[in-house]
């Protein structure tokens, strides 16, 4: 049987690298952008768990999702893009959203509802990628319907958060929070049903060419 194309073979791998060439360089500015947002990761679990210091939490979710897309744009602006960047903006975004969640869910500012809707597509996305790793494949590159769900939903989360800290901002914070959060959620389906189909797609061509064998 033949071997399966690379990634950069993948109908659809059209990952934004602004014409850079992906390199496989660790010690770079962008991936350095990267590491601190996942060290933000912790942080925010701290002080909106353990201290208690809301509007301290507001502001590291803030900033961590208002740069999600600053270690991308380094890295296209500075021909730096890299194989390790390329797996750890999407952790990064990950982490923050599912840790989020879960300390959101445990101080009740979102229902556990809108937290298992987001967890299962999470799992469904998992399952995707074990089947596409099994055939050869590695992850799909990320899909603008993707990102711009995550941008959505990093964003609402502070609003969220703001409107349960400051009860005077409670009702404009909590109307616009909410609406980028369901707006965040339902694009977020989108992106993962696009990611099934493209895994789909790429396990038949694999199945066609090793029946043609």
């Amino acid at each position: 049987m033949s071997r399966p194309p690379a990634r950069e073979d993948h109908p659809g791998a059209t990952a934004d690298t602004g014409g850079s060439a992906v390199g496989d360089r660790i010690l770079t500015l962008p991936n350095a952008i990267s590491f601190v947002r996942l060290l933000g990761v912790p942080l925010f679990l701290y002080l909106l768990l353990v201290a208690r210091a809301d509007v301290a939490a507001v502001v590291v979710l803030a900033i961590g999702g208002t740069t999600d897309w600053v270690d991308g744009w380094v890295a296209r602006r500075m021909r730096q893009v890299s194989r390790l960047g390329e797996l750890l903006d999407p952790l990064a975004d990950r982490l923050y959203i599912l840790a989020t969640l879960l300390g959101f869910t445990a101080r009740d500012v979102v229902p556990w509802q809108f937290t298992a809707a987001l967890l299962a597509r999470e799992l469904l996305l998992l399952g995707s990628l074990a089947v596409l790793r099994r055939h050869g494949y590695g992850p799909p590159p990320v899909h603008y319907v993707g990102k711009t769900a995550t941008f959505l939903l990093l964003a609402a989360f502070p609003v969220l958060l703001l409107a349960a800290a400051v009860p005077g901002a409670a009702t404009v914070a909590g109307a616009i929070g909410w609406g980028l959060a369901w707006w965040g959620l339902v694009l977020y389906w989108v992106a993962g049903a696009l990611y099934i189909v493209q895994a789909g797609r790429l396990v038949r061509a694999v199945r066609t060419r090793g029946a043609s064998v």
